[in-house]
């Protein structure tokens, strides 16, 4: 088998898992081992696929922007993944249990532009000057490779296991804000199930953004206004229930994602 032809095979292999809701085997078999480049053809592949498709393209979300998660996976730096109009989900709108294959959940901080980003080598100070306001959120990740089984390789190719994402409704101004120290609270049914800060992510939110906007330069798709960036996890994931889980994030307020119960319920 080509190169090219496993990277249309692996394609096909993520899109057959979401239309037929059914995980797949994980993709290293098929592509390149650790090729890390073969999986963002991957991921262009079905971007193109969908945009063809009539998806529209809004913005991009970091992953892996914890060290330890970056270890365990055997990496040393970040990984990307495109968002889609259809992606999004308003704060507390109900979500049916099988909208996400394996979901989890994440608080996260979300940038949205006013300015394009086409620079060769956008610094931190790039991206302030080009966000418009900050918003609280919570990324519905999610994995059609069975049981979590991922390497590097499988978490690109499936645009970084991203899901859904929701957004929370009163923008603040990064003039307001430290997101560095910024605390996070991730509830439900009344427990705290994970905590975090910004220093979680890259060390801080928009070291994250930063990286992001350089990558994405340098393949020639730069940043836009309007672009939605997730920046990445403050704290670990958590498996999903029926339930709302509300994120709080110092400085920026709330945000919640509701799960309606499963049928055999």
């Amino acid at each position: 088998m080509t190169e090219n032809t496993a990277i249309a095979a692996a394609a096909q292999q993520l899109r057959n898992a979401i239309a037929n809701a059914t995980p797949c085997a994980p993709l290293r078999s098929t592509l390149p081992a650790d090729d890390i480049a073969a999986a963002y053809a991957v991921q262009q592949c079905n971007t193109d696929y969908w945009c063809r498709q009539g998806r529209r393209l809004v913005g991009a979300k970091t992953g892996l922007t914890s060290r330890s998660v970056q270890r365990q996976l055997g990496v040393d730096q970040p990984d990307f993944g495109r968002l889609f109009a259809d992606m999004w989900v308003a704060d507390g709108e109900a979500i049916a249990p099988d909208a996400v294959l394996q979901p989890k959940v994440e608080a996260e901080v979300a940038l949205v532009l006013e300015r394009d980003i086409d620079l060769e080598a956008p610094t931190v100070a790039d991206v302030i000057s080009a966000t418009a306001y900050a918003l609280p959120a919570i990324e519905i990740v999610g994995s059609r490779i069975a049981n979590w089984d991922i390497n590097i390789v499988d978490t690109v190719a499936d645009n970084a296991s991203s899901g859904l994402f929701v957004l929370g409704n009163q923008p603040r101004s990064l003039r307001q804000l430290d997101l560095r120290l910024c605390g996070m609270r991730l509830d439900h049914r009344g427990a705290v199930l994970s905590t975090g800060t910004g220093l979680a992510c890259l060390g801080h939110p928009l070291n994250a953004a930063a990286w992001l906007a350089r990558t994405l330069a340098a393949q020639g798709a730069p940043l836009r206004a309007g672009d939605i960036l997730l920046t990445g996890a403050l704290g670990p994931m958590v498996p999903v229930s029926s339930g709302v889980y509300e994120a709080q994030i110092n400085g920026l307020g709330s945000v919640r994602a509701a799960f309606t119960a499963s049928k055999e319920h």
